[in-house]
């Protein structure tokens, strides 16, 4: 394993070490598969990886405040990582699960090591047992990680930015055209919801030297559906910031993207084009004038039971009669399920956590692909500095509509759930569950 860690010290030309008051460290590692794997993300896909594009990196950003209090940002090129990999890496590094937070890239042409619930295939070209021995290897990878981050904690100077960064549209159909339309159904659509906002924390030493990056954008990073490792925009992104400072590690956070996508793709000229363009908006940002953050951290981290609409044994039973392959198999691995544990659950443990730079930064990170009305929503709901709304953190279980996808219901809405060995579509109480959820954890009442 390739590991590489930048230790934030220096001589301060702008206050002494004693009068900072955070410490960080970022680190990185490679996580490229080193053999064919099966890759994520497509299920189309009908063979494993057969090259590299570009390396996949894990990368974590520690911070501590002045009273000890830690956190630790851990970014990941792969689509998902299940529940059970941030619980593991809580227990073996004795943290508190408030103060780690895993967020994945969601490439698609990365590696599929979450078996839980996916067609047979994966039982081709040792499929099975190369996911289990990624998955040992990643948890492996990140303990070490965030270890030696934590370890190399210095003195730091921490600041907020933003800017924005235009490809990312709302890939969904157009619901204000009649359904006959010819072009209600396309995508992109140019009048759906977006947030093509691109927040920063910029983190320097005692110096003032950059050191590490942590930005982020509300997209699918699913410009290219080959069959090379390859980071997609976000990587190129990463790769292009740390070109323009060699001495920074740049870490990338997704968005509330589940209903976006970059525009154009297919080709990774355009994965590339679209790295710059957001690697340029990071540089842009970074240009404006600072929101300097201080402390203390405040972090939290709870579970929200969010229910499944109703359903029973015949509802997986006529799904079994279905010609569609993946709708027979979504019933079959339920009724399979009720079987074996005589019971499908009918609510999930959803994860939300929150963190505080003092009163200068608001992170919000919410599980699952989420899609971007839950951004919007909280940014004009929680008043009073900056929000930062990150989906795809810590569990990676499905999508998660707002109560308007649900009700239009479509892919977002409730049809990738085939795809799943999740019961079905979410109840209609999934939008207020979550953002009560949010607000409760800041303090606040929900409006």
């Amino acid at each position: 394993m390739k590991l590489i860690a930048l230790i934030l010290v220096g001589l301060s030309v702008f206050a002494s070490a004693a009068e900072l008051e955070w410490k960080a460290a970022a680190t990185k590692a490679t996580i490229t598969p080193k053999e064919p794997m099966w890759m994520a993300g497509y299920a189309s896909r009908n063979k494993p990886a057969d090259g590299t594009a570009q390396e996949l990196f894990a990368k974590a950003l520690a911070i501590e405040d002045a009273g000890g209090k830690r956190v630790v940002f851990v970014t990941l090129d792969l689509i998902g990582v299940p529940r059970t990999l941030h619980t593991a890496l809580v227990q073996r590094l004795a943290l508190k699960p408030e103060a780690l937070l895993l967020n994945v890239s969601h490439t698609h042409c990365g590696p599929e090591f979450r078996l839980a619930g996916k067609p047979g295939i994966f039982a081709e070209f040792g499929g099975a047992d190369k996911a289990e021995a990624y998955g040992k290897f990643l948890e492996d990878t990140l303990a070490r990680l965030v270890t030696d981050a934590l370890a190399q904690l210095a003195p730091a100077q921490l600041s907020y930015h933003h800017a924005r960064c235009g490809f990312a549209m709302n890939r969904r159909r157009d619901y204000a055209l009649p359904p006959e339309e010819p072009n209600a159904k396309l995508a992109p659509n140019p009048n759906g919801p977006v947030d093509q906002a691109v927040p920063v924390l910029r983190v320097a030493d005692a110096a003032g030297k950059l050191r590490a990056v942590l930005f982020g954008y509300a997209c699918h990073n699913t410009t290219l559906s080959f069959y090379q490792w390859c980071g997609d925009y976000a990587g190129y992104a990463q790769e292009f910031v740390e070109a323009e400072h060699p001495e920074a590690v740049a870490l990338f956070v997704s968005g509330c993207g589940g209903d976006q996508n970059p525009y154009p793709r297919g080709r990774i000229e355009l994965a590339q084009y679209h790295g710059r363009a957001l690697a340029t908006a990071v540089d842009a940002a970074l240009q404006g004038p600072p929101h300097t953050l201080s402390g203390p951290l405040q972090t939290a981290f709870a579970d929200v039971s969010i229910d499944f609409a109703p359903f029973t044994r015949a509802t997986f039973e006529e799904e079994l009669k279905s010609k569609d392959k993946y709708v027979a198999g979504h019933g079959r691995r339920l009724l399979e399920r009720l079987e074996k544990d005589g019971k499908v659950p009918e609510s999930y443990p959803y994860p939300v956590q929150t963190i505080r730079f003092g009163k200068g930064l608001t992170f919000i990170g919410l599980g699952g692909e989420v899609v971007v009305d839950y951004s919007l929503r909280l940014k004009r709901e929680l008043t009073g500095g900056p929000v930062w709304v990150a989906g795809y953190c810590n569990d990676v279980m499905g999508y998660i509509p707002s109560k308007r996808v649900l009700e239009e219901g479509g892919y977002e809405g409730g049809d990738s759930m085939r795809y799943s060995s999740l019961p079905g579509r979410w109840a209609p109480t999934v939008e207020e569950r979550i953002i009560s959820k949010v607000h409760e954890l800041l303090g606040r009442r929900a409006p």
